[in-house]
């Protein structure tokens, strides 16, 4: 079942590919037939077992099945961390935040939503950032972050844990990955299962940028016994046919045949129609417009997405702080070469006056202070996600936002203790 449209009269910034609705890949990736499609399925379906290992909590342990989000966080531990340490990972009941070590007898006036940056995957309960500004501010810090999730999810939660324990202060961590996790019906077509977490159906997007209009859509396998629809070629292919992301992942296969002519040709008939001079003349550059096309429409998303954040915190009385986390990999590229994928939607934060923290720049200003080799700095921070230090750094990049955000001022900035 399709959650209500969302139209707005905003103006999408000029990208190059703003002109393209979701509804018209299927046009420039022309022509997919359902045979594509099916062999394309068929080599990621679950087998029965996988599945009854996962809803039975003996296969797949860092997730459990949720039938709105897509799936939860178990507690367990992995040996993931820093030095090939172990990582705990605890949360409070059947769906509750990660537990609160720090000051967590006293009254919470901050939560903080997102994915695995926010959850603070491959470092133990105490070691988040959360724990740290929690110290620092003296006052406790709630994290709702669920690994592998989108922006679209994370919204779904925050709307959901803010009538269970409200607070008037909301961080709202967004991950690069996580604009294109909007997007996903199924995370299964774009990322493949992991020996730890079965890739799942979850709440997602369609996105149309010519109408500016966003459908929100509820998870497609709302039930334990529906998610068994996996298993099925024909079952799977019924939900998933018209699927966007489906579409861009088999763009990109028949990018590599030796000559997809007709794709060419669309594309560049398209392109042509809307004022896009796009000449194609390789198998490289089809694959390429079709991931520009994937992360246009993601930002697209993520944008619509802070709009209903930002309405919600209007007519709740709440103050949010948008945080941009981003792998070691897109740091690096944007220290050396000052590039970034994502720089229409922070755009978009300055241009409507969104407070924010930017860790790829907190980088870029870090990384000054050091003579390091660009491998030796990003050693000092990451294991994959943060380490023990690197959250130490999230959460001192976060400070200056959060101290003069809140009223009144927590007890270290304010009168002198007793």
């Amino acid at each position: 079942m399709e959650r209500r449209n969302f139209i707005t009269g905003a103006t999408l910034a000029a990208t190059g590919f703003g002109w393209l609705s979701a509804e018209s890949l299927g046009a420039v990736i022309s022509p997919i037939d359902s045979d594509q499609i099916r062999e394309y399925l068929s080599r990621i379906l679950y087998t029965k077992e996988e599945i009854d290992g996962w809803l039975a909590g003996k296969a797949f342990p860092f997730s459990k099945y949720h039938s709105e989000f897509g799936w939860l966080l178990n507690n367990n531990t992995f040996q993931d961390g820093l030095n090939n340490s172990w990582s705990v990972y605890t949360y409070e009941g059947d769906d509750g935040p990660r537990i609160l070590g720090n000051y967590r007898e006293k009254p919470c006036r901050i939560n903080s939503y997102g994915n695995s940056f926010t959850q603070c995957h491959q470092v133990s309960d105490h070691e988040t950032w959360q724990e740290v500004l929690s110290g620092h501010l003296q006052e406790p810090v709630r994290n709702f972050g669920i690994g592998g999730w989108s922006v679209y999810q994370a919204y779904l939660r925050m709307l959901k844990e803010e009538k269970r324990t409200p607070a008037e202060y909301l961080i709202f961590n967004i991950y690069g990955d996580d604009h294109l996790r909007n997007l996903d019906s199924w995370r299964n077509i774009r990322a493949k299962k992991h020996p730890q977490h079965i890739e799942s159906t979850l709440p997602f997007l369609k996105i149309d940028i010519e109408k500016q209009q966003i459908t929100e859509c509820n998870n497609p396998c709302p039930t334990p016994e529906s998610f068994y629809k996996l298993c099925d070629l024909e079952q799977a292919y019924l939900l998933f046919k018209d699927d966007f992301v489906l579409k861009i992942m088999v763009a990109h296969e028949l990018s590599k045949q030796a000559n997809p002519s007709k794709n060419y040709e669309r594309l560049m008939q398209l392109s042509k129609t809307h004022g896009i001079e796009t000449r194609i003349d390789s198998n490289d550059t089809l694959s390429e417009i079709a991931d520009k096309i994937h992360k246009e429409a993601g930002l697209f998303s993520t944008k619509k997405i802070v709009e209903k954040i930002e309405a919600y915190a209007r007519l709740n009385h709440k103050k949010v702080l948008y945080v941009l986390s981003y792998p070691s990999s897109y740091i690096g590229k944007f220290i050396t070469e000052g590039v970034r994928w994502d720089q229409s939607f922070v755009d978009y934060l300055k241009m409507n006056n969104l407070s924010y923290v930017d860790l790829a720049q907190a980088h870029v200003e870090d990384y000054k202070a050091f003579k390091l080799g660009l491998k030796e700095y990003l050693g000092r921070y990451f294991i994959g996600h943060y380490n023990p230090l690197g959250n130490f750094f999230c959460a001192h990049s976060l400070r200056d936002k959060v101290v003069p955000m809140l009223d009144p001022r927590p007890l270290p900035y304010g009168n002198r203790p007793a």
